[in-house]
């Protein structure tokens, strides 16, 4: 199915001519509006930045192909995306801001010459979930937490002195990259907040504050952007690869949700455990439901399942807990100590991810759990390896049985159309044909910087 145009606030023709003139006047030069493949990476088009209203209106041209480009830059084909056709880029003006270094920034959608939205587009597939929201009576606020592994330009580690998880002595010696960074994103009005040293060697997280879905979506892609801009000027690179070295801490891209009835949050409002009330218990039912379906949306590279292992808090195991960074769900309860609230983190989604079908995902899944009335599954408050059915909690994470369920999954079909799923499984299969019998250390070291 597919939709009209899906510009939130869109300008009329005057307003873009005045944004135009205060984008130069800004001293930017280059626009350049992006688009997320299936396999994750961030694909563009830049035009000078007098040409901002007709990419807002018309659009510019892109192969069907480009939603298929794959982490390696091969094209997985379908029986439906071939040689033949073309779809128009068409930026939201909305969320066009600078970003620096003469370069203005925006997001784009696909749709087809005729003006319709196209069924490949995964940013509209959003649009038509947070749209269902006003439908049913709720709304939703969603975050995400972007984690990055410092590296040198060329793809090897930065070897300076012993990093301290966490430690004031890690921010130190990256102190020139993280004040520069703060910095732009509040340039860029990203609303961050928190930047800080992770657990991994030279690896840091930004957090970005709740917006609602597509919104959150978009600037989480521009903070990405913004990550490897900065870098750049200090001679580094970010890796958001799943798993940037063997024996490292992975990369994850978890993503926050809350929903609210009239005002009320249904994750802290009710009279179940730590007041989740009916409808937060069937929506973190639908979530968990889902997860089989849903994992090679979340975390469907060939290198995610080398991060998705017990034991490394990349939420590896298919249960949901109050605090429990070993569980697929965390939950996090309504406290002082919680200033936005109730909410549920879904802490398998990696940066290799489409971030738009990554998001669409968690909220769909919520809201067919709703939709289904399912019950709250029973908690797991300690270590789901340690539970009576670890083995039966347990993520099954091997690519290919991942793939094959994505293909089958009615769930998957209703939430994203079947255009996409038969593309993202393509893009998919294609990584796992490409280095099948490569060791973990050839696959971690071609895709590096594939999602930089």
């Amino acid at each position: 199915m597919t939709t009209g145009p899906v510009h939130t606030g869109e300008p009329n023709d005057r307003d873009l001519d005045d944004f135009v003139r205060s984008l130069r006047e800004s001293g930017v030069d280059l626009l350049v509006g992006t688009a997320l493949d299936f396999a994750g990476v961030t694909r563009s088009k830049g035009v000078p930045v007098r040409r901002l209203p007709s990419f807002a209106s018309s659009g510019m041209g892109a192969s069907p192909s480009w939603v298929v480009f794959c982490a390696d830059n091969g094209i997985a084909f379908t029986p439906g995306i071939g040689v033949s056709g073309d779809l128009r880029l068409r930026l939201d003006p909305a969320m066009v801001r600078p970003i620096g270094d003469g370069m203005a920034w925006g997001p784009t959608s696909y749709h087809e010459q005729s003006g319709e939205r196209s069924s490949l587009c995964a940013r509209g597939r959003l649009f038509d979930l947070e749209g269902r929201l006003d439908t049913l009576g709720l709304t939703a606020q969603m975050g995400a937490e972007l984690e990055f592994t410092l590296i040198a330009p060329d793809g090897s580690r930065l070897g300076r002195s012993p990093w301290a998880a966490y430690g004031m002595h890690s921010v130190v010696a990256q102190r020139a990259f993280l004040t520069d960074l703060t910095r732009t994103l509040e340039e860029a009005q990203v609303g961050a907040e928190q930047i800080h040293a992770e657990y991994g060697t030279d690896q840091f997280e930004v957090s970005l504050a709740p917006l609602p879905p597509v919104e959150m979506a978009d600037t989480a892609v521009l903070t990405r952007i913004l990550i490897g801009l900065v870098a750049a000027r200090h001679d580094l690179a970010p890796s958001f690869s799943p798993l940037t070295f063997v024996g490292g801490s992975g990369n994850g891209m978890h993503l926050h949700l809350s929903l609210a009835r009239d005002g009320r949050n249904v994750f802290g409002t009710g009279d179940g455990p730590h007041g989740i009330t009916s409808e937060g218990g069937s929506a973190i039912g639908g979530v968990l439901a889902g997860l089989p379906d849903l994992l090679a949306v979340y975390a469907g590279s060939v290198v995610s399942s080398l991060r998705l292992t017990p034991g490394s808090w990349s939420g590896a195991a298919a249960c949901w807990g109050l605090e429990n960074r070993e569980a697929a769900l965390r939950f996090l309860a309504g406290t002082p100590g919680n200033p936005h609230g109730a909410n549920i983190e879904l802490k398998i989604v990696d940066p290799s991810a489409n971030l738009y079908l990554a998001t669409a995902g968690l909220l769909g899944s919520a809201l067919d759990g709703i939709a289904r009335a399912l019950p709250l599954p029973a908690e797991v408050a300690g270590n789901p390896a340690d539970a009576e059915d670890a083995a039966l909690i347990r993520l099954d994470a091997e690519p290919s049985a991942a793939l094959d369920r994505l293909a089958s999954s009615a769930l998957a079909e209703q939430l994203f159309g079947a255009d996409i799923v038969e593309g993202a499984v393509a893009v998919r299969r294609h990584e796992l044909d490409v280095f099948a019998g490569s060791t973990p250390e050839e696959i971690t070291a071609a895709l590096r910087l594939a999602w930089s």
